[in-house]
């Protein structure tokens, strides 16, 4: 690899962690292509990235990036996963490391907050953003929905008693 592709590289990493709100790192042992590639699948579906990175290139590309307390743990076969959402890829490379021991969490970051592994694990429980906003969404509607239906009530049970007083004299 030549010096310019090595430059490229290291500023396309580095925009990628100085833009993401979740950083994963994994280490794979044996992980064959088609895992690979079905890992990668799951991440898109969520709006997460998996990616096989070159240890010196990731610690160069993490200097001045919130993420620069992960470059201790770039040691060996090393890749990242990554996602906008808080949650996204941590759900994914949890639900996937979980099924698999090829694919191990070694750290995580949020922000400039270094996550171990359980840290990322239980940010894999959390809801993801679009499940905590639907939540929210349905909080927000119960209230108006509980009242429209009691303000219904009396005017029903008004329709009642006049059918019933009606059908009475009939």
């Amino acid at each position: 690899m030549d010096r310019t592709t090595k430059e490229t590289i290291v500023s396309a990493l580095h925009g990628i962690f100085a833009e993401a709100n979740l950083m994963v790192v994994n280490r794979y042992t044996g992980l064959t292509v088609a895992e690979a590639t079905d890992l990668r699948r799951k991440m898109r579906g969520e709006g997460a990235t998996f990616r096989v990175i070159k240890n010196r290139l990731a610690l160069r590309a993490l200097e001045g990036t919130p993420y620069a307390g992960l470059a201790e743990y770039f040691v060996g076969p090393t890749a990242i996963a990554y996602s906008h959402d808080p949650v996204a890829a941590a759900k994914v490379t949890a639900a996937f490391a979980k099924k698999s021991d090829k694919l191990e969490i070694v750290s995580g970051g949020l922000g400039d907050v270094v996550l171990d592994p359980d840290g990322v694990k239980g940010l894999a429980s959390l809801p993801s953003l679009d499940e905590l906003r639907a939540k929210l969404t349905g909080l927000i509607q119960a209230p108006s929905t509980k009242l429209a239906g009691v303000l219904q009530a009396p005017a029903g049970q008004l329709a009642r008693v006049f059918s019933a007083y009606g059908s009475k004299e009939a």
